[in-house]
């Protein structure tokens, strides 16, 4: 297991790529981005997380990818074409992980090999449905202790293989052992939300992230959730929810803690002034 600091770099550079240019969110479209008062379309989030688990595994090999953890808080959007730099700096025994891009501070983050824990039980979390007609995204139907379920996944070889080649990931573990990206396992969490409502523009907010088990090629991934909260916090509604990723039904492979703003303010002034 590689364990040093010797291992990480002082910074992994990679030019940002919105992969979700025809997404069904529309904050990754740069006209309806510019209306709510970005430069452009965002790149998502779950790839800047994609960005930051680089230099975690630089350190720590395919054991953090088994056994470790990691939280990311986004702070300021990341933009096609832009440079991004990740860089860590020891925290003890864990890393504290920035993105900067353009001059800004764009995400923080932790990432560590915590103490070991059993995973928990496959059924810890129900099951959930996407339902054939989603409704639309509201207090309701996000309410407290609903499960968001999604349709099995599976990454076969050419899937992740255009997957590393769009993050941009130099990592060579991944297509040598036939590793899920952590930046497609997070990626889950989005089609939870994606699979169940329909949304407006909206922006994921932060996630964390413990790690049970490798997820390999050819297995079937599946997301049981419950939603924690939905609030409203300087006029963002955000709701946030906790899920577990299973392999062919009977392996965790990882715990995850997202929260997403799923009504960003301006959507809800825009609405107010309409009345």
């Amino acid at each position: 297991m590689r364990s040093d600091l010797a291992h990480v770099p002082a910074a992994y550079e990679v030019r940002a790529f919105n992969g979700a240019a025809a997404s069904e969110n529309k904050i990754h479209d740069d006209t309806v981005a510019q209306r709510f008062g970005f430069r452009g379309a965002l790149v998502p989030g779950v790839a800047v997380f994609a960005y930051m688990a680089h230099l975690p595994v630089a350190r720590w090999g395919r054991a953090w990818l088994e056994r470790g953890a990691a939280d990311c808080r986004f702070l300021k959007p990341v933009y096609h074409g832009d440079l991004v730099r990740v860089t860590a700096a020891a925290e003890g025994e864990d890393l504290a992980l920035l993105v900067e891009s353009a001059e800004e501070r764009c995400a923080t983050g932790q990432a560590a090999i915590p103490p070991a824990r059993a995973a928990p039980a496959v059924d810890s979390l129900p099951v959930g449905v996407p339902p054939a007609e989603r409704p639309k995204a509201s207090e309701e139907s996000l309410g407290i202790g609903r499960a968001l379920g999604i349709t099995p996944f599976v990454v076969d070889r050419a899937l992740l293989s255009s997957y590393l080649d769009e993050i941009g990931e130099i990592e060579p573990l991944y297509r040598a052992e036939g590793v899920v990206h952590p930046g497609q396992i997070l990626r889950l969490a989005n089609f939870a939300l994606l699979q169940n409502v329909v949304l407006g523009p909206w922006i994921h907010g932060g996630s964390t992230i413990r790690f049970h088990s490798l997820a390999r090629v050819g297995e079937e991934l599946t997301l049981r959730s419950r939603i924690t909260s939905n609030t409203v916090n300087k006029g963002h509604a955000i709701v946030a929810f906790d899920a577990i990723i299973v392999a062919d039904g009977a392996r965790i492979v990882a715990e995850i803690g997202h929260s997403a703003i799923w009504r960003p303010r301006q959507i809800a002034e825009a609405a107010a002034a309409e009345v």
